[in-house]
């Protein structure tokens, strides 16, 4: 392949940064010193930073005409990505090497080429062109990591101190439903992740003596669940709370996307109830969504009869966007231990929690990347939401500055699995695409 950003992207490829694997620390930092060299070279400035956890990737490479066009001062956007990646198990799986990137059939092939190493690749690549150009006109800030894959929250924790603002935020970090229909996620959902456990005695007791007279664990552990389950698709009223209804735009995108008969068809799942499928995307992006992720109690594999008294459970409450952590987490808590019934001791041990986040998408930001996108590739962004949960988006948001987390994988891609693939002509127009970002940022 002649193209020249092939060569470099392969550099970046072969690191196998595995931010999971803890004999793969030297990796993951020289994953972080690639990136912070790259903006180097590029004429900008940047370091890598340690942390408790993992380095962070912080730089800048400044408008090719200065910092201010006389009194009015150069726009600054906030760049994001991360050079970490999954592990490639299992190897057996991959039909190329995992960390070598590979075209064939029009696909890129290897780990991290579209999460997220292609895409942040993409940014950096087009502020760099630019800038050799004498073109950028925007200053290009890079806040990156190297832990996203394992929930880090150092990239958080880094822009909740960081004095300065930005005009703009891009984050190319997700992909589109359809291809050649690009999407920008203007919210994401929340988390809230609790550890459930029920006692109802001293020890476990025989079915035949005390079976219909003692409390099972296991009954209150499911009794207690039932209580905040969704019917029909929506939670008890008190865990709706806040929620920030989904604009005309947003829901006339839904009809543009795959179906929610195929989503789930796809993805070898059953509707949860007959209009589960028709309103896949309103509940999957912009209302709360509680799951039970496991249970444990009993003897769930060797015929024993007997009353348990422990059960345990680890429940997930999806927050929609608009919503509070504390205050949902709380009334969570409340609902389940007035479930609870006498006798019944119920313990409940806050796991994490994450919040929602809600770029408003009449932002200025937003229209002039819809408007860029569509110089770019012939097609106006679609506003969406994400039903996952991404923290540095209410923390970009909380410090106002409008987020567009938007990207070039799509269904295909086999994001988190072997074969992780891009479509090859993705990758020079994803570069093209954010030139045309920077572009219109100008104006902000």
């Amino acid at each position: 392949m002649a193209e020249a950003w092939f060569d470099e992207l392969a550099e970046l490829i072969a690191i196998p940064s595995v931010s999971a694997d803890p004999a793969r620390a030297d990796d993951v930092g020289r994953a972080a010193e690639w990136l912070a060299a790259f903006v180097r070279g590029a004429g900008g400035s940047a370091e890598v930073v340690p942390t408790d956890t993992q380095p962070l990737i912080l730089g800048e490479l400044s408008a090719s005409n200065g910092q201010n066009r006389g009194q009015t001062p150069v726009p600054t956007v906030l760049v994001y990505g991360h050079v970490d990646v999954q592990p490639p198990d299992p190897l057996e799986l991959w039909e190329s090497e995992p960390f070598t990137l590979e075209e064939r059939d029009g696909w890129l092939y290897a780990r991290g080429v579209a999460d997220d190493k292609g895409q942040l690749y993409m940014l950096a690549k087009a502020a760099a062109e630019l800038h050799a150009a004498g073109e950028l006109p925007v200053n290009v800030r890079f806040a990156c990591d190297s832990e996203e894959e394992t929930g880090g929250h150092q990239i958080v924790d880094f822009l909740a101190s960081d004095e300065r603002g930005a005009e703009a935020a891009v984050i190319f970090d997700s992909g589109m439903t359809r291809r050649g229909v690009p999407e920008f996620a203007v919210a994401t959902r929340g988390l809230v992740y609790f550890h459930l456990t029920v006692r109802t005695g001293g020890r476990d007791l025989h079915s035949g003596l005390f079976g219909g007279a003692a409390l099972n664990a296991l009954h209150v552990l499911n009794e207690v669940l039932q209580s905040v389950r969704a019917e029909n698709g929506r939670l008890p009223d008190p865990l709706r709370q806040g929620i920030a209804e989904p604009t005309g735009e947003e829901r006339a995108a839904w009809d543009e996307l795959v179906p929610g008969e195929e989503m789930l068809a796809e993805a070898g799942a059953s509707a949860a109830d007959p209009r589960a499928a028709e309103e896949f995307y309103l509940r999957t992006t912009a209302e709360p969504a509680l799951d039970v992720n496991g249970i444990v109690g009993g003897s769930p594999v060797l015929q024993k009869t007997v009353l348990p008294v422990e059960a345990e459970a680890n429940l997930s409450i999806r927050l929609a966007p608009g919503q509070d952590v504390e205050t949902i987490a709380a009334t969570l808590e409340q609902l389940l231990r007035d479930a609870a019934p006498n006798g019944a001791e119920l313990e409940l041990a806050r796991l994490s929690s994450a919040a929602a986040g809600l770029v408003p998408p009449d932002a200025p930001a937003v229209q002039r990347g819809q408007e860029a996108f569509e110089r770019a590739m012939g097609r106006r962004p679609l506003l969406v939401r994400s039903g996952g949960t991404l923290p540095i988006v209410p923390a970009l948001v909380d410090k106002g500055i409008p987020t567009i987390v938007t990207g070039f994988a799509t269904a295909e891609s086999n994001i988190h699995s072997p074969n992780e693939r891009l479509l090859a002509e993705y990758l020079p127009l994803g570069i093209e695409t954010a030139k045309e970002l920077f572009r219109s940022f100008s104006t902000l």
